[in-house]
């Protein structure tokens, strides 16, 4: 039954991690009378800094185990995720269970992964090669130059990037694109709207269902692929959805519209993540479940926006980040953070406008997270901009920090 797997969870949670059972004291929550998700507390941003984004493992030391970094917190540090050699094995076997069913249907043999870095590009490799495809590579370091050069010699059937390189690929391409011969292309990363989708497939010469995005997050892993048969994004195997109305989180957003929520997950695939209610932070649009052969399956429409304070820019960056770079060079200062169609734009309210200072700002964020510099500067991600403006100071805008989506 799902409570006895629901207990099981509890446990092995509280096993790894001690600190969990103040976390559920603190909020009122017992694990005997625990029989739903729902009376568990929500795995925040907050509770995650608290208690798991330590300068050490927030476990008792282990072998066999992978550490993988990404974007800064408030304290300044960079977050650290860990995975066991299990989550590992795991993760690699509904990845590629679900790459298969993406990508069995087109036939193809070959594949390219251009993937920046992170958890998804360093499992890329087996994660193919488990379902028979053979996969070439190509690292981050790499000038833009030199991935084209790759798909010119290559030609791989399947191309598996991010939207953001992908838009710099098709940017800096100076032949057709579709020259490449790519028959189909999976995305994982940033956010890819309907319309930026359509816009690609004509580009490459492709159907709309030769695209497939994928959903996933370095805490959760593989979360849910697009599937072009239900018009939907399906869950992928391990995980259990729910919604939550964003004033869960803040008191002093405005609601969200009816049929958009808030994303927590809860991932029984998870050992050294506290994968139970984990805020995404993502707004979905039209979270439900619906019949996939004969079978109940949770789904939603589209992912909306982040209501967060990081974004995915090639790699993870946050407010914290951000404003840790800003308030180096200039004391008295408002930060606001647009981002428009993957491209990434600081603006900055002060009385001090010296171009001198801004360009220097400018240089030194795109090195706050160092993968994402050494890819600004090989023409693979869109440079940061940053802007001297006049913010207007708006009631309806949330007091604290957060990322704006144009």
């Amino acid at each position: 039954m799902r409570e006895d797997r629901l207990t099981r969870k509890i446990r092995q949670v509280l096993d790894v991690f001690p600190w969990y059972a103040r976390m559920l004291a603190a909020e009122g929550a017992d694990i005997r009378t625990a029989q739903s998700l729902q009376l568990l507390p929500l795995m925040t941003s907050e509770m995650l800094e608290r208690y798991y984004y330590q300068s050490g493992p927030p476990f008792e030391p282990r072998d066999n185990m992978t550490c993988y970094r990404t974007s800064g917190t408030s304290s300044r540090r960079r977050k650290t995720i860990y995975y066991s050699a299990e989550d590992e094995r795991r993760y690699i076997r509904i990845k590629s269970g679900l790459f298969n069913r993406i990508i069995a249907p087109f036939g193809i043999t070959t594949a390219l992964s251009d993937m920046g870095t992170g958890h998804a590009a360093s499992t890329a490799p087996e994660t193919f090669d488990r379902i028979g495809i053979k996969v070439d590579t190509i690292a981050f370091q790499q000038p833009i130059e030199e991935h084209l050069e790759r798909l010119r010699t290559l030609r791989p059937q399947l191309l598996y990037t991010m939207p953001s390189i992908l838009d710099r690929i098709l940017a800096a391409s100076a032949e057709d694109p579709s020259s490449y011969g790519i028959r189909q292309v999976v995305l994982v990363g940033e956010i890819a709207s309907p319309a930026w989708l359509r816009s690609v497939a004509e580009r490459l010469w492709l159907a709309p269902e030769s695209i497939t995005d994928t959903y996933g997050s370095i805490e959760i892993g593989t979360i849910a692929y697009y599937s072009h048969e239900h018009g939907r994004y399906l869950f992928a195997e391990g995980i259990e959805a729910e919604g939550i109305p964003a004033q869960a989180l803040y008191d002093d957003i405005e609601p969200l519209p009816e049929n958009e929520s808030v994303l927590v997950l809860t991932s029984w695939a998870r050992d050294l993540f506290p994968a139970i209610r984990y805020v995404t932070y993502d707004i979905v649009r039209d979270l439900r479940p619906i019949v996939v052969k004969g079978q109940s399956r949770m789904s939603f429409q589209a992912i909306v926006r982040r209501i967060g304070t990081e974004l995915k820019h090639g790699e993870k960056i946050s407010v914290y980040d951000i404003e840790d770079v800003v308030y180096r060079h200039l004391k008295e200062a408002t930060v606001r953070v647009h981002v428009q169609s993957n491209a990434l734009t600081v603006h900055i309210d002060s009385k001090d406008k010296t171009p001198e200072i801004y360009e220097r700002i400018e240089l030194e964020l795109q090195d706050r997270i160092p993968e994402i510099g050494i890819m600004i500067r090989g023409g693979l991600l869109h440079a940061i901009r940053v802007v001297p403006s006049e913010i207007s100071y708006d009631a309806r805008v949330l007091k604290h920090k957060r990322i704006f989506y144009d």
